[in-house]
């Protein structure tokens, strides 16, 4: 048995050795050579005949059949895919999908990159191409806690103390508001006003000769201020509405009536100038009852006061009745704890850094405090009151300045202390969140919205191609939108509508508000696109005048400068900067500068009108050329201007003339009562054809927008 194993050994080992080695010791014709005609064995099969399986050899030959593992992609999926994102999962096109699905009961001739894929078909096109697949793991959001801080609940009643009220004069623009408060505070605020209007809310402390101090808000009466009048109203205790004597109720009177009552604030009418002759002031209480205003007269318990703001006449009665209706109403408030107040205005001040106008409505503010107000927060660094004076301290229905804010807060805001910085980060950063998610959820709605709109117009497109198989479909589609296929990105984006960017900047946070609000009215969007691509609060700085010069925009500003350095590049640049201190004189050029955009109206002017009366040859040089002999009937005619040819009731013709002759002379004007010749390439005269002759005359267009002022 040993032989016999090295007797198989040895012929291994020959049938595995170099057949060159070998030939120096067999004979050629045992060497299987391949010029062999028929040889009785080749080397494989004498290979396979000698091989036998010995001791241990069984294990080496299942080493050797152990195939190499193949790492099989692995594949995210999820419920409801569709077949776009299945082919982006696999990273495959979508006739991958198509031909994945052949001999199954999907319907191919209804699958497109939208549809949605069952889990079953989802797997099964996974498991066809090779691939293994794994669900998506739920993302599990973890909600964040609610940073924000809130307001104290109610104050015990015991720790209360009587304060100060807030009062708001309110009315129509021009009917002495301001005059009203200067005469109680002895001072001149008209004469700063520009063009005598107020634009901004004025807060100020003034203290009566009897002793009682009021806090006064005065509020712009311009149509455009609206947004500050309510304001006002939402900030105070008592609402004095001024009408004015000789011009009644008008219609920001109307508009502030609606705003107390909104605010549902008790009101107090003051009927100024009542030392003018045309004074009339029972019309005005006549009129207030038509909006629901009864004065005590009339058995109502609105206090009316007739006074005279100019002269001073009646204005302690007007104040008797502001601190009596106080003292009905029994104004109290906590002065100690935490700070809560309402932001009446905010601005930008060089010196100072961003500034709020605001006013207490419980607690002590000091310096030093931590205050939020929407997303901007401060520690306090001054207070200053309303003559610019520093203070320490300000106590309930006090109205003060407030500088140290690290962003400027809109106003309207609530103010709210805190107990540190951190914390008051810790708010804003919270507010900022919400915003955003609450944007985010917004826009999440909206391209729900779009994307059903966009289905319901792709069902419907799709709605007479049902018969076809998918791959006809598509050649139909692409046929249909080849025009829309081959159009490059960039003339997409191209734009046909004229458009107007603008820059607005102003000296206060309601200013440019109110700027913005007279814009949300633009309804010209026919004509000439309105965008606006910033808004800001302080002087035009060189980044404005670098937007506006990208965009081919204009700047606004109220209220506000541009020194020298920013006027040179603005106009190096081409880019216009409008700035007026008065708001109806900037809305009247944005509307000028809208109405310059559009282009003209071309309209015609007929000059004259002529009747052919014969035609005849007229030889020139070697041509005869046709001449329509006429008669001037109205106007006269004029060579330079176009002519209309009329046969009948059609227009044959328009276009200039060749040649116009009286008699043999060119010339270029003939009257009414003339006749005349005249001839136009390639146009065929006929006798009672009429010729009119008329100039287009360009008229500018002016925008349709009306701002209501």
């Amino acid at each position: 048995m040993s032989v016999m194993s090295s007797v198989m050994r040895g012929a291994r080992r020959l049938v595995h050795a170099d057949p060159a080695l070998l030939s120096n010791f067999l004979p050629v014709p045992l060497l299987c050579p391949a010029q062999s005609p028929a040889p009785l064995l080749t080397c494989q099969q004498s290979r396979k005949f000698a091989s036998k399986q010995v001791k241990g050899q069984r294990k080496d030959q299942k080493n050797q059949k152990v195939k190499t593992k193949v790492d099989k992609q692995e594949v995210e999926i999820r419920q409801r895919m569709t077949v776009a994102a299945l082919a982006e999962a696999m990273n495959k096109d979508f006739d991958h999908v198509f031909e994945a699905l052949l001999n199954t009961s999907v319907d191919l001739d209804s699958l497109e990159p939208d549809s949605v894929l069952e889990e079953r078909w989802i797997k099964e096109v996974v498991t066809r191409s090779g691939m293994k697949f794994r669900f998506a793991k739920l993302s599990e959001s973890r909600e964040r806690p609610n940073r924000d801080v809130q307001c104290r609940p109610p104050a015990d009643p015991s720790s209360l103390k009587p304060r100060p009220p807030v009062v708001t004069i309110m009315g129509h623009v021009d009917h002495g508001k301001t005059t009203l408060l200067d005469s109680l505070r002895k001072s001149q605020i008209v004469s700063t006003e520009a063009g005598g209007i107020t634009q901004h809310i004025g807060a100020f402390l003034v203290q009566l000769p009897t002793g009682e101090k009021i806090t006064f808000l005065d509020t712009p009466g311009h149509a455009a201020f609206s947004s500050m009048r309510a304001r006002g109203a939402n900030a105070t205790d008592i609402v004095v509405l001024v009408v004015a004597a000789d011009d009644g109720v008008m219609n920001q009177t109307v508009e502030s009536i609606q705003h107390a009552r909104r605010a549902k604030v008790p009101m107090i009418v003051a009927v100024n100038k009542c030392d003018k002759h045309q004074a009339d002031p029972q019309r005005v209480k006549r009129e207030l009852l038509a909006h629901d205003v009864v004065c005590e007269e009339f058995g109502g318990d609105v206090q009316a006061i007739h006074i005279s703001a100019l002269k001073g006449d009646n204005l302690l009665a007007l104040a008797e009745a502001t601190v009596a209706l106080a003292e009905v109403l029994e104004l109290k408030a906590e002065p100690s704890g935490s700070v809560e107040g309402l932001v009446i205005e905010s601005r930008t001040d060089k010196g100072k850094g961003p500034v709020t106008t605001a006013i207490v409505q419980r607690g002590m503010l000091k310096r030093g405090c931590v205050l939020v107000a929407g997303k901007s927060w401060a520690k306090v660094r001054f207070l200053f009151d309303e003559n610019g004076r520093a203070v320490t301290e300000a106590g309930p229905s006090t109205a003060v300045e407030v500088v140290g804010w690290k962003e400027l807060p809109s106003a309207g805001e609530t103010i709210l202390e805190v107990e540190s910085e951190q914390r008051a980060r810790e708010v804003v950063e919270w507010r900022s969140y919400e915003e955003e998610q609450q944007k985010l959820q917004e826009e999440q709605s909206a391209i729900e919205l779009k994307q059903k709109l966009h289905e319901e117009e792709y069902r419907k497109e799709r709605a007479g191609l049902t018969h076809l198989t998918w791959r006809q479909r598509k050649s139909v589609l692409y046929r249909a939108n080849r025009s829309k296929f081959a159009m490059r990105p960039s003339e997409k984006t191209t734009r046909d509508e004229l458009s107007l960017p603008l820059i607005v900047k102003g000296d206060v946070d309601g200013s440019v508000e109110a700027i913005l609000n007279i814009l949300d009215s633009y309804d010209a969007e026919q004509q000439c696109q309105l965008e606006v691509l910033h808004f800001g609060i302080g002087d035009i700085s060189e980044n404005d005048v670098n937007m506006a010069a990208t965009f081919t925009g204009s700047i606004y500003g109220f209220n506000v400068g541009a020194s020298r350095s920013i006027q040179q590049l603005a106009a190096r640049r081409g880019v216009p900067l409008r700035l007026h201190n008065v708001i109806y004189k900037l809305i009247d050029e944005l509307k000028d500068e809208l109405s310059g955009k559009l282009p003209p109206l071309v309209s015609e002017n007929v000059l004259g009108e002529a009747t052919v009366l014969a035609m005849f040859d007229v030889t020139v040089g070697k041509k005869k050329v046709p001449v329509a002999g006429c008669r001037v009937q109205k106007g006269q005619l004029e060579r330079r201007l176009k002519f209309r040819l009329i046969r009948g009731r059609d227009v044959v013709w328009e276009g200039s003339l060749a040649a116009l002759k009286h008699h043999k002379d060119d010339v270029q004007t003939v009257k009414a009562g003339m006749e005349c010749g005249l001839s136009a390439e390639g146009i065929d005269f006929r006798p009672g054809d009429v010729i009119i002759c008329f100039e287009e005359v360009d008229t500018p267009q002016v925008t349709s927008w009306d701002p209501g002022f």
